[in-house]
């Protein structure tokens, strides 16, 4: 079902067209980076974290980490991870194809600023075998955003 209300999310915001269903597994950022062949750091990984009971998902890019005290210092709580078999009924999309599009109502999304070294992303679309190519304009539209946040941090070396 996930797949399903991702696309049809997607669909009803005229970005049904940009989804890509793959043979290969696209579960993992690295998995995505080869089945599209792009680099990892363009696939928007989406994160998902509880704030209290609220499900929160960031979406960042793909090789960042969350940053635990820029976390902190912005939403004033530790950073709390939804525990993996949790994630589906928080969010309404299992782990590997968590996306910004046809969740749960209730779930708050934010972009991390990290994203915007890129003009186009690929985030999943629901499942671990799918993903959608979109402009950081078409993100920010299709997942309904609360705002930018700046609360991960580049991998060492970057």
């Amino acid at each position: 079902m996930s797949f399903e209300k991702a696309k049809a999310d997607l669909e009803e915001k005229g970005l049904g067209d940009h989804v890509i269903v793959l043979s290969e597994s696209s579960a993992t950022v690295a998995e995505a980076a080869h089945a599209l062949g792009v680099e990892p750091a363009s696939i928007a990984k989406t994160l998902s974290v509880l704030q209290g009971e609220k499900p929160v998902l960031i979406v960042t890019e793909g090789t960042a980490k969350l940053d635990n005290h820029k976390y902190k210092s912005l939403f004033h709580m530790k950073a709390k991870m939804i525990p993996y078999d949790e994630v589906e009924t928080y969010v309404g999309h299992a782990p590997g194809g968590v996306c910004p599009f046809g969740v749960n109502e209730g779930v708050a999304i934010y972009l991390d600023e990290s994203l915007r070294k890129f003009d186009t992303v690929y985030p999943a679309a629901g499942n671990g075998h799918t993903a959608v190519k979109l402009t950081l304009q078409e993100l920010e539209a299709a997942a309904g955003a609360e705002g930018w946040v700046d609360v991960c941090k580049e991998p060492e070396g970057e």
